[in-house]
């Protein structure tokens, strides 16, 4: 924040060393000289101040809080860019109203200093002469504003925003520069962001890392530097298709990398709107969670295009080492050939997120039979840490329909194409969550979504406790209590038993509506 305060014993101090006057003597004799001093510093704080407050409270977009602040978020939008965006070089503005993130823009002459966690702005040398001068009151060493950030989307999570590195975000008057000379000039913005916190999990790699990082850059149109805190190598792997989406040069490590990096513009932290999804009225060009799929879409084709590839050569190889294989041009195979499409063209495809540890459905071999007795070609999908990207993205893409337990794999319902269906099966004590985290977010992207609630007898937990335990009967009083309890009692002790014959009209549902779906499609 801009520091501004009245005169005190310290700064007359300060002008008795600057002028060879004692200080008698300048109160006696320079006092109209003092007094225009004072009302200069006076106009002049008051107008960076006035500066400051409009861009701290009026930055270049808005995002998503909690309660009523949403009212009037849309209308607001348009005038909180031109502010931010009119802001003079060599300024900080930060928008920190939001109870999910704060966001700087730095403009003008941008340097790191990654081995003092800092990141400069140069005043120009337009500045005038009564910001001068107040600059000089404000700091003995050329600091105009100093702002502390750590740009990570859990702004409200003490304990998570604790482990995030802070950042030093300094604006300095230009003759500070000569000693801060660049090592690697940027001729474009900088987008500073942080890998830490929960990354690991998927569905905050996605809705805390990757979603927002899509939001702050996507209209810089892949002309951007993303300069990473808490960088890790894996996590440029995994999401590396992605990253070549957003922008068109190699990630910077800011910790690892020391050298002094130049941009005209940076931007630090992320903005984030929601829940897994993207709010069109705060993007430019209205830019939505459609668009964001479709992002998916050209990042994992490539790779998708190799694996196929890929497999019709192992085909080949295999056609080449059957002893009594069809003539490939025969009149037969191509009947085969024909009936094998016209089958796969009636039969809806779906996937089985599968868990194996905590919420696995412990009947799921029956819920495979039964799926395929309906209709369904099913496949069921077990991602780890160690799972390719594309891959999931391949399978969940081609499917019709997707079924899994609520848990951070639910986030791969992004994969999934608008208009298929989605169904979450919901154990007990995770309702809210589930619907909030996945159910709302997954309509939006357009999927045909239903949660499956779980009845006590079909949870593990009903061989646990009686059943008038309020565990079973009344999970709100349980997860009221905390996060721990949640986690230790419905999140990592239970495991679910479909009722088939409950579940079952779920199955039927979504095969008849794919089976429509596809009817429609060929229609048209």
């Amino acid at each position: 924040m801009v520091r501004c305060h009245p005169l005190r014993k310290g700064d007359m101090q300060h002008i008795e060393e600057a002028e060879p006057l004692s200080w008698l003597y300048y109160y006696k004799r320079a006092r109209p000289k003092l007094l225009s001093v004072l009302l200069l510093c006076l106009l002049s704080c008051t107008l960076i101040l006035a500066t400051h407050s409009l861009c701290s409270s009026r930055a270049p977009s808005l995002f998503y809080s909690y309660g009523p602040e949403r009212e009037g978020l849309v209308a607001d939008m348009e005038l909180n860019d031109s502010l931010c965006s009119s802001a003079s070089n060599g300024t900080i503005c930060c928008d920190r109203k939001s109870i999910r993130t704060d966001v700087c823009v730095m403009k003008g002459d941008v340097r790191t200093q990654s081995s003092s966690s800092s990141i400069f702005v140069y005043a120009s040398r337009n500045t005038s002469t009564f910001t001068d001068l107040a600059a000089k009151i404000i700091s003995q060493h050329g600091e105009l504003q100093h702002e502390t950030i750590k740009p990570y989307t859990r702004k409200w999570e003490t304990s998570v925003m604790d482990t995030i590195d802070e950042l030093h975000l300094v604006a300095q008057k230009e003759y500070s520069r000569s000693k801060h000379g660049c090592d690697v000039k940027h001729d474009v913005p900088a987008v500073v962001f942080s890998t830490g916190g929960y990354t690991g999990n998927v569905y905050h790699e996605f809705n805390d890392g990757i979603l927002p990082l899509f939001i702050t850059s996507q209209h810089l149109n892949r002309k951007v530097q993303f300069v990473i805190l808490e960088y890790h190598d894996w996590w440029i792997t995994k999401y590396g298709d992605i990253l070549s989406h957003l922008s068109d040069y190699p990630a910077i490590d800011f910790s690892g990398d020391n050298r002094t990096h130049c941009f005209p513009e940076a931007i630090v932290g992320l903005r984030i709107h929601d829940e897994l999804t993207i709010n069109p009225s705060l993007m430019q060009g209205k830019k939505s969670i459609i668009d964001f799929r479709n992002l998916l879409d050209r990042a994992y084709w490539p790779r998708i295009k190799g694996l196929i590839e890929e497999e019709e050569r192992e085909a080949q190889e295999q056609l080449k080492l059957d002893v009594l294989p069809l003539p490939v041009t025969s009149g037969a195979a191509l009947d085969l050939e024909k009936e094998v499409l016209k089958i796969k063209v009636k039969r809806p495809k779906l996937v089985i997120l599968s868990r194996i540890v905590s919420r696995a459905i412990s009947n799921e071999d029956l819920l495979v039979k039964m799926a395929g007795e309906i209709g369904f070609e099913v496949e069921v999908l077990r991602p780890d840490q160690r799972t390719e990207l594309a891959k999931i993205y391949r399978a969940l893409n081609a499917s019709d329909v997707m079924i899994g337990v609520h848990g951070a794999a639910m986030t791969h319902f992004l994969f999934m194409r608008p208009g298929s269906v989605f169904i979450q099966v919901i154990p007990l004590g995770t309702e809210w969550s589930a619907e909030t985290y996945y159910g709302e977010p997954a309509k939006k992207l357009g999927l045909k979504y239903a949660g499956y609630q779980i009845l006590p007898r079909e949870s593990s937990l009903y061989d646990k406790y009686d059943m008038n335990d309020p565990v079973l009967q009344d999970p709100s009083s349980v997860t009221e209590k905390g996060w721990q309890y949640t986690k230790a009692t419905y999140l990592d002790s239970q495991n679910v038993t479909l009722n088939l014959r409950r579940f079952g009209k779920r199955l039927v549902f979504a095969y008849g509506y794919s089976i429509r779906k596809v009817d429609h499609q060929q229609l048209h």
